[in-house]
């Protein structure tokens, strides 16, 4: 199962994410499929790329619950 959610890079103290489509099998830091968009909770800013996240939803992939809260900002959900 394809499931959409955070891969966890930045550093202590200060952390960044993408949004990665990824095998549900892999660890997190696994490599993705794709990767769909980023986001910066210190910041609390984010980005996504509404083509990739509709292809992938399309297709059974399954957000996680924080990615759900982004995509349901971003009016994609």
């Amino acid at each position: 199962m394809v499931k959409i959610r955070l891969k966890k890079l930045g550093r202590k103290k200060a952390p960044f994410y993408r949004i990665i489509a990824i095998d549900s099998r892999k660890r997190r830091n696994g490599r993705g499929l794709a990767e769909i968009g980023w986001y910066d909770p210190i910041k609390k800013q984010s980005q996504i790329d509404r083509q990739k996240t509709l292809f992938y939803l399309q297709n059974g992939a399954q957000p996680t619950a924080t990615v759900s809260t982004l995509l349901q900002k971003a009016a994609l959900l």
